[in-house]
């Protein structure tokens, strides 16, 4: 049994260790292996023993909390049934507005959900591109700005990278169909590539369209003139990430795997590490444990005869 005070409780993740409660009734948070319990002004903790899950998915847990976290924290009202708001606030939006942003484009992609998740924990600024604005404001709440809207519309995009200093993209096919990118210092890609090209025969043929977005995407990053990285992983596989180390030599994306998990925590690791032009770097799961990752990642970016900023 654990004892912490209750005098203040912060308006920050469930990770940061308090939660606030308006019953004075035990109850059990969000499927959680604790029992929370408010007495005499104190919150009681007891741990039952369970089975662990994987960190992203206490992250999802905490996220699904649904309405009930959103008024513990004061997050704002969900939006009208039409999934528009009552005004554009951003209408007025000024030119030279901080770029503290990062805009995770596909957001609502499996891929996009782990990176979004992992931006979270860091206390990024985060702006999503989404198919559905309710739904992911009903998924993340406050947390994440999410935008709906096609990105070939110039103002739809404009819009949607105002505030943004570095874009993720978790998925190919966003930057072959967008127009500028104005204002971006950073482009992050997660590129199956080397996946792809190692194919042969029936996977090829399967393969073959998402095999030309990433072509097209690494093409029009590499001329673009923004400071870019392209991560190029070795198949994405469901395990649970922070298990194993990493290798970055060459040749391990197409032979090698990864979990979606390390995957988007080494996408949200680069933006600590930003190019003076471009830098490509594969990496799947091996041996090496990281225990700094901007070290490892300038070294790497050495190596390929590139300087960080």
């Amino acid at each position: 049994m654990v004892l912490m005070s209750s005098a203040k409780f912060s308006s920050t993740l469930l990770l940061q260790k308090s939660v606030p409660f308006t019953s004075q009734s035990s109850r059990t948070a969000f499927g959680s292996p604790f029992l929370f319990n408010r007495e005499n002004g104190s919150l009681v903790v007891v741990c039952h023993a369970k089975k662990k899950i994987s960190f992203m998915d206490q992250i999802l847990d905490y996220i699904e909390g649904g309405p009930k976290l959103r008024k513990w924290y004061g997050a704002p009202d969900l939006l009208p049934k039409d999934g528009n708001a009552t005004q554009d606030e951003e209408d007025d939006y000024p030119e030279d507005e901080v770029r503290d942003a990062v805009l995770v484009t596909d957001g609502d992609s499996e891929m996009g959900q782990m990176v979004i998740l992992s931006l979270i924990v860091k206390k990024t600024r985060v702006k999503a591109l989404v198919k559905d604005k309710r739904v992911a404001l009903e998924a993340f709440g406050s947390y994440v700005e999410s935008m709906a809207g096609d990105t070939r519309d110039n103002k739809f995009l404009k819009k949607a990278l105002r505030g943004v200093r570095t874009i993720i993209c978790p998925n190919e096919g966003f930057l072959s169909r967008v127009g500028s990118l104005k204002g971006v210092q950073h482009v992050i890609l997660l590129s199956q590539l080397s996946v792809y090209s190692g194919k042969g025969g029936i996977q090829s043929m399967m393969k073959g369209n998402a095999k030309k977005l990433a072509e097209e995407d690494e093409s029009v990053l590499m001329t673009s003139g923004i400071p870019y990285t392209i991560i190029r992983t070795g198949v994405l596989q469901n395990t649970p990430g922070g298990k194993q180390g990493f290798t970055f030599d060459k040749g391990c994306a197409a032979s090698g795997s990864i979990s979606k998990e390390d995957a988007a925590f080494v996408c949200v690791e680069a933006l600590d590490c930003v190019p003076q032009t471009g830098f490509i770097f594969e990496v799947a799961n091996g041996e090496n444990k990281v225990s700094d990752w901007k070290e490892c990642l300038a070294t790497l970016m050495e190596k390929a005869g590139q300087q960080p900023q």
